[in-house]
């Protein structure tokens, strides 16, 4: 059962690796706290443990990805609305 999930467990590692490229501190901080976020849990195998792991992991994905919109967000308001009140 643990070997089914070891490709779900590369596609969210993979996935996470390309939306911290983007990260505001920098994708050399988000890989490093990405691996030992990974390699802290690398003896799990319990298949029940490592399905919550990929849960919080996929929680993880929505976060950074609503940051990101967030982030576009403010900078197209900021470039095509004043902040002058009339």
């Amino acid at each position: 059962m643990a070997s089914s999930l070891r490709g779900e467990v590369i596609k969210l590692y993979k996935n996470l690796l390309y939306l911290g490229r983007e990260y505001p501190k920098g994708a050399d901080y988000f890989r490093r706290r990405l691996k030992a976020a990974f390699l802290k849990n690398k003896d799990e195998t319990d298949p029940e443990k490592i399905k919550q792991l990929i849960a919080r992991g996929e929680f993880v994905v929505k976060e950074l990805e609503s940051l990101y919109f967030l982030r576009k967000y403010r900078a197209m308001k900021q470039r095509y609305y004043s902040d002058d009140k009339p």
